[in-house]
């Protein structure tokens, strides 16, 4: 049994507050050591909360030796940067979605992490969801009969709601963000059909549009057609401009059932059987920003757990590069107005 895991945290936005300090203050296993941020006056208050030592260079806080592991939750134009850097410095990573900004880079970060024997995982949480893992066992079992379509949508009023800078947000700036609710919700919908359908997209066609922030040079609002490799066909839609209640919902047709997975706090799965038959699962509501964080993503346990007993990436570089790149297609196919292949 390894002895404590000194972790950091680089970046101290909301993800950080909300999600990997308080999951890493609660794993028994892990000691937050150092937290890094560009806002001297933020990372000096988390410093002072979880105990551990202030950085405002992430590059000093890498030369830290006694660091075994990094989160990377900084704006997504250092995801891959950084995450490279921690894993040249001999760190494990866990790195927010999306884990980078092109394909090239995605692809530098898995060599990093072969070349260093580190983990690398990243942070795509929906695949944890209960409700999720039961659709994708019923699915893989053959309940559902053959699957013909889905539509599935991630959807709410944006992030001015929820990051740490409000409508100065970095999620509204190109250079920063390169990519709008596409990057911050469509990669984790992307990424949770791959794994729910256990298939992949080899065609995309999309509209992306900036209609709903006036403060904003990235998309807001998304809607693709996504085909499989067996012909499996549906729509995501990715969107900041939904007002009211945040939509975040997968439905899935079959030949034998439809399975609703709605972001219900009991009835989170349900199975309609073409013969009349209701089936509803009580697997307990999909993790979201409005919950207060009350129920654990699972994400940073994981992530520990993989380290502590040496064992596969929960979610690895190269999952993580194939949601990403049917984003990145949904984004080539607005640009040239035609069907993209992935």
């Amino acid at each position: 049994m390894m002895s404590t895991l000194k972790v950091a945290v680089i970046g101290c936005g909301s993800i950080a507050k909300h999600r990997h300090l308080p999951e890493y203050a609660g794993n028994k296993q892990v000691e937050i050591v150092a937290v890094c941020d560009i806002v001297e006056e933020r990372v000096n208050e988390f410093a002072k909360l979880y105990e551990a030592k202030p950085y405002t260079s992430y590059e000093e806080l890498l030369a830290n030796p006694e660091i075994d592991a990094v989160s990377v939750c900084t704006p997504n134009y250092l995801h891959a940067p950084i995450s490279i850097a921690a894993l040249k410095a001999g760190k494990h990573v866990l790195c927010e979605k999306p884990m980078a900004t092109s394909k090239e880079d995605g692809e530098e970060m898995i060599k990093a992490a072969e070349a260093s024997g580190k983990k690398l995982m990243i942070a795509h949480n929906q695949r944890f969801v209960p409700s999720h893992q039961k659709a994708r066992e019923l699915i893989e079992q053959g309940e559902l009969g053959k699957i013909y379509s889905f539509r599935t949508a991630f959807g709410h009023g944006g992030p001015e709601g929820w990051s740490a800078d409000g409508k100065d947000s970095w999620f509204f700036k190109k250079e920063e963000a390169f990519i709008g609710a596409m990057g911050d919700l469509g990669v984790h919908k992307t990424d949770l059909l791959r794994y729910i359908l256990g298939e992949e997209f080899v065609e995309v066609g999309a509209f992306v549009e900036t209609s709903a922030k006036e403060n904003a040079d990235v998309d807001d609002t998304a809607v693709c057609v996504l085909k499989t490799e067996s012909g499996i066909i549906g729509t995501l839609a990715a969107s900041w401009s939904y007002v009211a209640k945040e939509d975040n919902s997968t439905i899935i047709y079959g030949e034998n059932a439809i399975a609703r997975l709605l972001d219900d706090p009991v009835n989170s799965l349900i199975l309609q059987y073409k013969n009349g038959a209701v089936v509803k699962y009580e697997l307990g509501g999909i993790q979201t920003n409005d919950s207060g964080g009350q129920t654990s993503t699972q994400v940073i346990d994981k992530f520990v757990k993989s380290i502590v007993e040496n064992g596969e990436s929960p979610v690895s570089g190269a999952e993580g590069l194939k949601s990403l790149q049917v984003v990145l297609a949904a984004l080539e196919s607005n640009e040239t107005k035609k069907i993209v292949r992935i």
